[in-house]
């Protein structure tokens, strides 16, 4: 279940009362007359079915209140009430099954801001991960996967291609290309000094790497896991079970991908800079076709069960 907290203008709150009681999978709500001073309105708040949500905030966007007004949604974490689960069982379709495209697209607008923070992650993981193909060290590289953050710029870009919101394409394409750009590029002059102290050779990097080598020789297995790894997270952030963004981190290589390229440049390398580049630019692809397809089948699969509902006139 959902709960929205609305702030209508008084001229308005009428409709949006109307509005919540025809909607299939509301329950407990609540109007507060003038209870609101900024902006000043009228305080409206009810529960709703997750898959009957999206609709709902959908239509209150259009009516302008998050412009007039205000729109709050939260997640309820447990609801014991016998009109809630009434409400659920009227929804259509399943809640874990449903898109809030709202949600969505602001938590992937959040995650692919190019911000000092995500470049810092971005580049500590790649430093993280230069150690661990010098090394041959896979605990690194893994952890070097789990600290990366580059799954939100892609998680955006696939959402702006569904929604067609060119402004989030921009910003996520920009995040992807200079926070790895930094990223690499920090990690090049951390190679040189980590070689000029003695901890870095090029005789490691050259030398046999049984549990890294994967990073710089991409094949079909590396596009066919991307892709995986692309649908489980698309899945992940749509499902709110933030929990398997962890799995998808470390099962793809795009932060280790970048670290070989950048140590490999460094030494001028360019056999093991350009597999790397491949490998790395194979992943990124793999993630978003994954990622932007699944969005589209999603939204497809669920147009499909309101038609459905629609029709019946069950649930």
């Amino acid at each position: 279940m959902l709960h929205l907290r609305l702030i209508t203008p008084a001229d308005r709150t009428d409709d949006v009362v109307r509005l919540i009681e025809r909607t299939v999978g509301t329950t407990h709500l609540v109007v507060l007359a003038g209870a609101a001073r900024n902006p000043a309105g009228d305080v409206v708040m009810c529960d709703v079915a997750r898959e009957a949500g999206d609709e709902l905030i959908g239509t209150l966007r259009e009516m302008e209140l998050d412009r007039t007004g205000s729109i709050a949604v939260e997640n309820i974490d447990l609801s014991l009430s016998k009109r809630a689960d009434k409400a659920q069982r009227e929804s259509p379709g399943e809640g874990a099954d449903a898109v809030l495209w709202e949600h969505l697209a602001d938590a992937t607008h959040e995650e692919s801001t190019l911000s000092v923070t995500y470049v810092a992650f971005l580049t500590l993981a790649t430093m993280i991960a230069a150690c661990g193909v010098v090394l041959d060290n896979a605990i690194l590289i893994v952890g070097a996967m789990a600290v990366g953050p580059e799954f939100g710029p892609l998680a955006g870009f696939s959402t702006a291609l569904v929604q067609r919101h060119p402004r989030l394409a921009a910003r996520s394409l920009i995040a992807l290309l200079v926070g790895f750009a930094v990223a690499m590029a920090t990690t090049v002059f951390f190679s040189i000094f980590m070689d000029m102290v003695g901890l870095f050779s090029q005789a490691e990097l050259k030398g046999a790497r049984p549990n890294t080598s994967f990073v710089y020789a991409p094949d079909a297995f590396s596009f066919v896991v991307a892709v995986l790894a692309g649908i489980a997270g698309t899945l992940s952030l749509t499902s709110a079970k933030s929990g398997a963004l962890v799995g998808v981190a470390i099962s793809v290589t795009t932060v280790p991908a970048a670290a070989n390229a950048a140590v490999a440049l460094s030494y001028g390398d360019t056999a093991q800079t350009w597999g790397s580049t491949v490998q790395l630019l194979l992943n990124l692809l793999g993630i978003i076709l994954a990622g932007t397809l699944t969005l589209l089948a999603q939204k497809w699969l669920w147009a499909q069960q309101r038609e459905r509902t629609a029709r019946t006139g069950r649930f």
